[in-house]
This record gives structure tokens, sequence and C-alpha cells, in this order.
């Protein structure tokens, strides 16, 4: 076990540990629950044992979410403001009634008292935290103050002025001391003082928030009967204020009260031990710290070493928002809670410790657990010594040392308690060769078959990543059957796996294809010299140029050479760790499961759509409610209607010619037209920008182009697109600009695009993260696309294939826009083809851009906006884009389906 010598003189350490701002305000905060852990004179000279220098102030997540809780809760106060007027009004009724009973003299000295103490508690609170030489956290509580005080002045601005009028009668009511004025929307000294103190944490600390929430009732109640303020301006102005609070002390850090080593050894004393020194284990980059604790190695006066695990709030809290994403997006063995309390960390941890003792598994044996002050807790081990599976070399891995340990993955199970984290750092081997399972932190009991049979794929892929998937499963074999091991495949998947594994796997995947390119790349270049060296030479004054080899040489030539690639490629192809565990078990076990359980209850694409979806349908719906769908059906142009159907049809033959000019091979053109087809039902299932890539990469796999001259056509005409789609928006967008004057004078959308392109260009440039991820991006470009394009170019028709089949693609798209708008328009109403396609392109590349399948609610939310914006109707703006959308995203996804299933059946998918 590596460890990093934490020793030092105990009174220098003393000192030092004094010394550390946020550590030593903390516990000064905190003196009553730390007097416990205390060193007293006679043990300073005899302890030694501190860490580095921690820093001042962590950010906590917690802190971070109180900071969005108060959000939502603001945004769902002003919605309920702003759509439920008839509920606000009578709640207010109901509470002026209920308070206008109060007596008059009660209500005046109400009033009189909360006035004054509302401003004296909070000086005293500083004064107190003064005298206990804690300035820093009054200087986060006076922080939070003055931006809550900024808060409120702009949400008061914003109610007067741009507000609708349900907030503002919400929030506001006739002042009783100004005739003609209304009351302030939000306290502008009520919420300062509620930041305040929630920064300097006083509802921490039980005698203090007594008093505050007194003080706060109170205020509250005289405010109300008076009549200066609303209940729903009550609760806005204590939502701003703790918000604002939370969202200081996360930006500036909250004082860091980490326990150091002069604290752990006091608190081993305090439950019994009389500890020498303490040496902090070193942890590697690649172990997943936010599971593990901070760990020990504690030397005593007297008896053997202990093994002491220390938890703290912020060790706990770290991968904190990862925990909480795999709680939404996994179904069955996410971890239970994202942000357990030290209570429920030192409780689960004893309990699965005891649980698999008691098993019959060989863990560390825990002896003592204790509390170190409000802000940590230490479970105290028998010393176990030994080296972790990942610092053992290759040789010393034996067959012995694998079934040791699936016999200790088969006692835990037998009693069905899952480990949930069993990789390389999680087995110890000690000195005499006895496995120990350690880790058992965020383990369960009573667990169900999904996260055992979890436990048994994680720790085939473990031992798969040192020995080899034949002998991890052979193995597995030995000591849990056949069976067991075959009804984990359906769990032999990335998503199943721990973090670290995952990244592991990622770094192999990189590596084996590096190697393949590397081994393409030199088939290519040696079949490229062969038939250098077998090309005839003719050398002499008096001959002539050597003749050009026929065709039938030249094709000879390109099979060889593809040949030979192949060849390479699958000399060079290797499987991952994954595929072969799984072809091991299909040995044993032919009719195993293969088929991945579905872990997944939501993925972050899915996620991503929907919430897109959401706000375009926001914006469609918004536009629809306003028109009066019976009489414009009724009086559309069912002529232009079918126009527009014409040019939706025709998109798939120009799409087709688009693809086809950047193929030099020659591949079946009504094939591709069904290819173009069935990618509108793969628009539906993908984002629009991914789907038809891979799609058509597929096809002209399939068609028999090799896999890198397919990536690298699809890329040329995806970028040649790209360019004409930018050159045919500034174009129109300058004809748009000049249509209603004389002079050539640039638009504005020509300005406003040249700046917006300067501005990303310098973004890119100034930031090294996006400079580097851009530089790869082109030099990949440049490695396949561009000589891919340069091929092109020596074949005129092809080109002239794949240009035109852009241009009447795109011309094919806007005239089915502008007969949609023509079929629910009047004479009056139509727009020119310029400013049609000007909303085309710009909401087709929003619909590229956007995470959704088919760009779903980004391109209708674009387009009628645009078409509203360059003068269209929106009663005619909003139907012209639902029928545009209906001939070219929903209606195609019957026939799509169709030629997707017969383009499979015939191999061509």
């Amino acid at each position: 076990m590596k460890q990093q010598g934490v020793h030092s003189e105990g009174a220098k350490s003393t000192s030092d540990a004094s010394s550390r701002p946020g550590t030593a305000n903390a516990d000064k905060a905190d003196e009553g629950q730390q007097a416990a852990y205390d060193l007293d004179e006679a043990h300073v000279d005899e302890v030694e044992g501190d860490e580095p220098l921690l820093p001042a102030r962590v950010h906590r997540p917690s802190d971070l979410m109180r900071l969005l809780v108060g959000v939502l809760g603001i945004v769902l106060l002003l919605a309920i403001a702003a759509f439920a007027h008839g509920t606000t009004s009578g709640l207010e009724q109901d509470i002026n009634k209920g308070t206008g009973q109060a007596p008059d003299v009660f209500s005046k000295m109400a009033g009189l008292v909360s006035s004054i103490a509302i401003l004296l508690v909070p000086v005293a609170f500083a004064i107190e935290r003064l005298i206990k030489r804690d300035g820093l956290r009054i200087a986060d509580g006076v922080l939070a103050a003055v931006l809550a005080h900024g808060v409120t002045l702009a949400t008061d601005l914003w109610v007067a002025r741009a507000a609708p009028e349900s907030i503002r009668d919400a929030l506001t009511q006739p002042s009783p001391g100004d005739i003609g004025s209304l009351t302030d929307p939000v306290h502008g000294y009520l919420a300062p003082v509620i930041a305040y103190m929630t920064a300097v944490g006083m509802s921490r600390r039980p005698r203090w928030r007594a008093v505050l929430w007194a003080v706060l009732v109170l205020y509250a109640f005289s405010m109300l009967v008076t009549g200066y303020t609303t209940p729903f301006s009550i609760i806005l102005t204590l939502l701003i204020g703790w918000t604002v609070a939370y969202g200081t002390l996360y930006a500036v850090g909250s004082p860091n009260v980490r326990p150091t080593g002069q604290t752990l050894l006091a608190g081993l004393r305090h439950v019994g031990f009389r500890p020498v020194s303490a040496a902090r284990e070193e942890i590697s980059d690649t172990q997943e710290t936010g599971d593990r604790g901070r760990r020990y190695f504690v030397t005593l006066e007297d008896g053997p070493p202990l093994d002491v695990t220390v938890v703290d709030r912020e060790q706990q809290a770290q991968g904190f928002f990862y925990r909480a994403w795999r709680n939404l997006a996994l179904r069955g063995f996410a971890t239970r809670s994202s942000l357990q309390s030290l209570r429920q960390a030192l409780e689960q941890e004893a309990l699965l410790a005891y649980a698999a003792i008691a098993a019959g598994a060989n863990a560390p044996k825990l002896i003592a657990t204790s509390e170190l002050g409000p802000d940590a807790v230490m479970l105290v081990y028998e010393h176990t010594g030994g080296h972790t599976l990942d610092s053992l070399s290759d040789e010393e891995i034996t067959d012995e040392l694998l079934r040791g340990t699936w016999l200790q993955v088969k006692a835990l199970q037998s009693r069905r308690i899952a480990h949930r984290r069993l990789v390389g750092d999680a087995i110890l081997v000690d000195r005499s060769g006895k496995v120990i399972i350690t880790d058992l932190r965020i383990g369960e009991i009573a667990a169900n078959n999904l996260l055992l049979r979890m436990d048994i794929s994680q720790l085939l892929v473990t031992l798969g990543l040192r020995v080899g998937a034949e002998r991890a499963v052979a193995s597995a074999v030995n000591v849990l059957g056949p069976d067991a091991v075959a009804d984990c495949l359906p769990m032999l998947q990335p998503i199943a796996l721990s973090r670290s594994t995952r990244a592991t796997l990622r770094k192999l995947a990189r590596e084996r294809a590096q190697r393949e390119r590397e081994a393409v790349l030199e088939a290519s270049n040696h079949a490229k010299h062969t038939r250098s060296e077998e090309a005839p030479s003719e050398t002499g004054p008096a001959l002539d140029k050597p003749e050009k080899p026929d065709k039938k040489t030249v094709k000879a030539q390109a099979r060889a050479e593809k040949r030979a690639i192949d060849e390479a490629l699958d000399e060079a192809r290797e499987e991952d760790l994954l595929t072969l565990i799984r072809h091991e078990v299909l040995r044993i076990r032919p009719q195993a499961p293969v088929e991945p359980a579905r872990l997944e209850r939501v993925r972050p694409r899915t996620l991503i759509s929907f919430i897109a979806g959401a706000i375009g349908a926001y914006f469609l719906l918004t536009q629809l409610t306003h028109i009066e769908f019976g009489p414009l059906i009724s009086n559309a142009q069912w002529g232009w209607v079918a126009a527009a159907v014409l040019f939706s049809a025709a998109s798939y033959f120009a799409a087709a010619m688009a693809l086809l000019g950047f193929v030099p091979e020659r591949v079946p053109f009504r094939r591709t037209v069904a290819a173009q087809v069935a990618g509108s039902f793969v628009k539906i299932v993908a984002p629009a920008a991914v789907g038809g890539v891979a799609l058509n990469t597929r096809f002209l796999q399939r068609a028999g182009v090799r896999p890198g001259l397919a990536v690298a056509s699809v890329g040329a005409s995806q970028l040649f697109g790209l360019g004409c789609h930018i050159l045919m928006l500034l174009s129109f967008g300058y004809l748009t600009g000049t249509e209603k004057t004389p002079s050539l004078s640039p638009s504005r959308t020509v300005i406003a695009g040249l700046l917006t392109v300067a501005v990303l260009v310098l973004v890119v440039t100034s930031v090294p993260f996006l400079r580097k991820f851009v530089v790869t991006r082109v030099r990949s470009l440049f490695a396949g696309v561009v000589p891919r394009m340069l091929d092109v170019l020596q074949r005129p028709q092809k080109l002239v294939t794949g240009i035109g089949g852009m241009l009447l693609l795109t011309a094919c798209f806007v005239m089915c826009l502008d007969a949609s708008i023509r079929a629910f328009g009047s004479e009056g109403t139509s727009l020119s083809i310029a400013s049609v396609a000007v909303v085309f392109l710009a909401g087709n590349a929003l619909g590229s851009a956007a995470p959704t399948p088919g760009g779903v609610g980004a391109v209708e939310a674009t387009l009628t906006v645009g078409l509203i914006a360059v003068g269209l109707p929106s009663e005619v703006a909003a139907p012209a884009v639902l029928l545009f959308r209906l001939l070219t995203l929903w209606l195609p996804v019957l026939p799509g389906w169709l030629a997707f299933n017969h383009l499979t059946r015939k191999g061509a998918l």
C-alpha cells in the first residue's frame, strides 16, 4: 500500500492547523462540538501527523442545488401570479380578511418590535461572530446582502415597467400611506437581511434560527396587517434573499472544515486508542476518490496498526452531479442517494462491513466508528496490508488468485450483497496470497438480481483487462458455474460498468483504431510502391513519353490495391474486450442471452430532444392559438398544395444527385433515391445532421465503396453543401436587403452574418481548448475529404451533378415553402423568393444544429418567426410552416420506413 507521509512535530502541526483561515474559522464557529477532540498539553509532544495545507474555501454542490431550487421557486411563483390571477386575488382577500381581525394595538406593537428586531438581530449575530474571530462569514453575509439589494432593485424596476399586469397586481397593492402609488413588489431591506442571515449560517444554529423565524413571521404579519405588502411579495422576497445567499456561497466558496491529521488523531484518542503517527494513503489519478473516502495508516503506541477511513462533506460531495445523473438516467442499479448525510454514509459502510464478514467473505474488520465534529466521520479498521490488484504485475496474477477473488464474490452473493465497484483497487492481496474485498461503502444488502449480475460482469471486465478474456471467463465458470456467468451477458455493456473501467475501455478502443489506420496506410503505400516498380520505364533521348496505361490495367491495379487494403484491415482488426468475453461465454453456453438489457431510463439525447421540442412547441402553439383553422382550410388554394407536394417529392431526386456527384465509383441512381427516402425515416429517430450522414455512409459501403472512401465522399458532400448554404444565405440576404432600395449597399443580414463569423473566429482562436478542437477536426478533414474532392474535380460530369443536385435540392425546399405560403395566403400576402429562401436557409441551419430528431421544434419555431419577421401575417405563417413540415418531415416517414426495410432486406443498408 503506497502511503504519503504526513509527519511533523506536534506543536508545529497544531500551530499550522490553527493558521489555516478556513479550517480555523470553521473550528472556532463550532468549538462547542469540537471541544471533545482538542489535544491537551500532555499529548502535544507525543502526537505526530498532519496533512499538507488545505484550501481555505471549497465550492459545495449542495449550495448550487439550493441556488437552482430557489431559482425554480421564483419562476413557479411568477408563473402562478401570471396565469392564476383568480387564485392570487382570492388568497390575498382571505389573508387580508384574517389579518384585519387582529387588534390594532397588537398590530402596531408587532410592527414596531419587528422593525427594530430585524435590524438588531443581524448586528448581534455579527458581533458574536467577530468575538469568535469568524470575520470571513460576516464578509460573506455582507456581500450576499449587497447582491440581494441589487436584485431587488432590478426586480422592482422590471415589475414597474415590463412585467405583465397580473404579476404586478399579485406583487403590489395601493399604498396606504401615499394615495395614487403602489407598494414595493420586493422589500428592499428584507431581502438583504435574509441573504445576510442565510450566508452567515444563522439557520444552522438552533437558538439563532428560532429568533430569526420569530422575527420574520412577526415582520410579515405586521406588513400584511398594515397593507404594505401582499403574500406573494413576501414569498418572493424570501426566495430572492435565500437564492442570492446560496449563489454567493457557491461563487466565493464556503470555509473548508475538512478535519486535519491532528483532528483525526485526537478523535482516535477519544475512542480509546493511543496513536503515534498517521500517514495518508496516496490515491492515483485513475481511482474514483468520490466513492472511497480518505484513508490513513495509523501506528499505535501498543498493538497492531490501524486503517482509518475519513469521510467529510467536501469529499462526499465529489461526483455529486455524476451520481445524480446516474439516478435519473439509469434504472435498477443507480446509487440510492446522490448526496447522503454523513450519518447515513457512516451507517451504510458499517452495515456493509459487518454483513460481508457475516457472509464469510474476507473483508476489513470494523472495530470503531466516531464523528470528527459536525462535518466528518471516521471508520477504524484492523490493518490488512498487502497490495491491490492494480499494483500487481501480470506474472503475480495466478489462477489461484483469480479463483480466490471469485470465491469472495460468491460468498457475498450467497447473502445477496452487491459490492457495486469491483475494480482493481477494491481487490486486495495480502502477503500470504489471501484475497480481501475492500471498498464496500457503496454496496447494498438484499440486492436484486440485476445488481448481483452487474457485479459479475464488472469483475469479468476487471480481470479481463489484466489476464485476458479467456482466463477471466474460465476462472468465473470454475467457481460460479456456467449458468451464473451466462446470465450476466445482458449486463456486459459499458453503461453498466464503473467510471474508471469505461475510461480504460475507451482508451483501448482509441489505440485499436490507431493501429488499424496505420495498417491501412502501410498497405496503401506498399501497393502504390509495388505499382510504381512494375510500371514500364522508357529511357533515352529518342524515345517518346511512356504510354498511358489502359483502363483495364488501371482497374486491375485499383482492385489489387483495394484487396491489399482489405486484407491488411482484416489482419489488423481487433475485437474489443466485451466482445471477446461474450464469445468465451457463448462457447460454454451457446444458448445464453446476448441481447443487452435496457438499463437506461432516459438518454441525454432524449432529454435534450424533449426540452427543445417543448420549447419549440410552446412558441408554435402561441402562434396557433390565434388562428381559426376552419375558415383557413376551407379557403386554402389546393393547387398550390399539390405544387408543394411535387416539390417535396422532387427533393429526393436532387438529394441523390448531390450525393452521387461526390462518389467517383458507380452507384445505382434508383437505389440512391430509395436511400434518400429511407433517410426520411431515420431523421425521426436521430438528429438531422447525424442520421442522414450515417445512413449515406452505410449505403455507400454496401454499394461497394471502401469504408474510408465512403466516409470521405459523404464528408465532401456535407462540406461542399455547407459552403453552398452559407453563400446562398448571404446572397439571398443581400438581395432581400436591397429589394426596397435602388442602391446596392450591403444589407443588415450580410453585415450581421460577417460580424457573427468574425466573432466566432476570434472566440475559437483565443480559447486554447476550442482552438485545439478545431485544428484536430480540420486535420482529419484534409486527411480524407479534401483528397476525395480532388478526385471529383478530375471528373467534370460528376462535379456538375453534385453542384446541380445541391442547388436543385435547395430550390425544391424553397419552392415547397413558397407554395405552402401561397396555399394559405392571398394576393397581397405573398413574399419574394429571396425572402423565402433566407427564412428557409436560416431555419434549416438551426434545424441541423438542434439535437432534436429532424430538428423538431427548432425548425418550426425558426421558420414561423422568420416569416413573420419578413412581413407575413401570423395567421398565414403558422399554417404554411405546418404544411411545409408535414410534406417534408412527417408524411415521408411511412414511405421512408418501407424503403428502409426494403434496402435492409436487399443488403443495401
